[in-house]
């Protein structure tokens, strides 16, 4: 292949060093021409980013043209301007084009005519988008945390904890019912879902990766129309026990 060297000195870089224009006289790419830039000390430079390395900041070549070997003002402002058009689209809310809808293909029918999307994966859905997400990341089961914590009166004295029904059993590596209660009490008060256990079969096979993290580390359990009415007849019938009792201790002191 035949080609023809053109090496000047460049104005836009210090003093020293050159710029050579390699054309190609001959072959396919006949009329096409390489550009290179060589240092005062004969380094040979082939492309802008190993330019800026050698360099560093001793010289700015954010307007530098590695083609023409120039400085282009014009090419700096409009670089600024879309950097100035993106935060500002960034700052009102605007994200990348993220629509789903099928592709129209770009001939000259003048009808649209549709794409068939064909994907390896179908049963694949779309991540969230975290920047739109609302609620905050938090610790998977901080619940946890709460292990061997107990609550005091204004005397210091030791509250007694809840008992758990026994429809409730935990489940889990290291699991216990201090763990279970602060769990299903945090469910209560922080989601609005429903609360149903650990519905999935796997989880009892193997606890510790299957499990759904939006319910408590529980078995599955269900709560019908009957075992409320039950709880219900009970505290009704909780204060009426409660008073007979009172009532038949303190007769015999009156007696007295």
């Amino acid at each position: 292949m035949v080609m023809e060297r053109k090496r000047t000195e460049c104005a836009a870089l210090p003093p020293g060093w050159k710029k050579e224009e390699v054309i190609r006289k001959s072959g396919l790419s006949a009329g096409k021409s390489d550009v290179y830039y060589y240092s005062p000390s004969g380094k040979k430079f082939r492309s802008k980013p190993q330019l800026s390395r050698y360099l560093g900041n001793s010289v700015d070549l954010a307007c530098f043209d590695f083609r023409t070997g120039k400085m282009m003002p014009g090419k700096l402002q409009k670089n600024k301007q879309r950097l100035r058009h993106d935060a500002l689209s960034i700052s009102k809310g605007g994200k990348m084009d993220l629509n789903t809808t099928l592709p129209i293909r770009q001939t000259a029918s003048i009808f649209k005519q549709p794409i068939t999307k064909v994907t390896t994966h179908p049963g694949n859905k779309v991540k969230t988008d975290l920047q739109r997400a609302t609620e905050q990341p938090r610790q998977l089961f901080w619940e946890r945390r709460l292990k061997g914590l107990r609550s005091s009166d204004v005397t210091e004295e030791v509250l007694r904890t809840m008992d758990l029904p026994k429809g409730l059993q935990s489940v889990g590596p290291d699991s216990s019912d201090d763990i279970l209660l602060s769990a299903i009490a945090s469910a209560l008060h922080m989601s609005s879902s429903p609360i149903t256990g650990q519905m999935s079969v796997a989880a009892e096979k193997n606890p510790a990766i299957w499990l759904n993290t939006s319910q408590p580390l529980c078995r599955a359990f269900t709560v019908t129309d009957e075992h409320i009415s039950r709880r219900c007849r009970m505290n009704t019938a909780r204060p009426k026990a409660s008073l007979l009792l009172s009532s038949e201790i303190y007769s015999p002191i009156c007696d007295m």
